[in-house]
């Protein structure tokens, strides 16, 4: 269940991140084109998906900080032990 929240939110971010680069390029909403207005219960709604799924998204920094430190394959380190992360 917990990794299908994962997934889930990813796309979901993905998504948020290519509609606000659709508005930054060429001020197109995808999400408002699609649900027929920014102001609608449809596209209020998606919009608050896409919000809590970026929150449930923050606890991916916790886990890209325990998959891209590590410090048993600095220099110098004679314990290689860095659970496949030195290969």
């Amino acid at each position: 269940m917990k990794k299908c929240l994962n997934v889930l939110s990813l796309i979901l971010i993905i998504v948020g991140a290519i509609n606000w680069g659709l508005w930054g390029f060429f001020q197109f909403d995808l999400v408002a084109w699609l649900c027929k207005g920014n102001t609608t219960g449809l596209s209020r709604l998606i919009y608050s998906i896409i919000g809590l799924a970026g929150v449930w998204g923050l606890r991916f920094l916790g886990m890209c900080k325990h998959l891209c430190s590590c410090k048993s394959c600095e220099p110098g380190n004679k314990d290689k032990k860095g659970g496949g992360c030195c290969q």
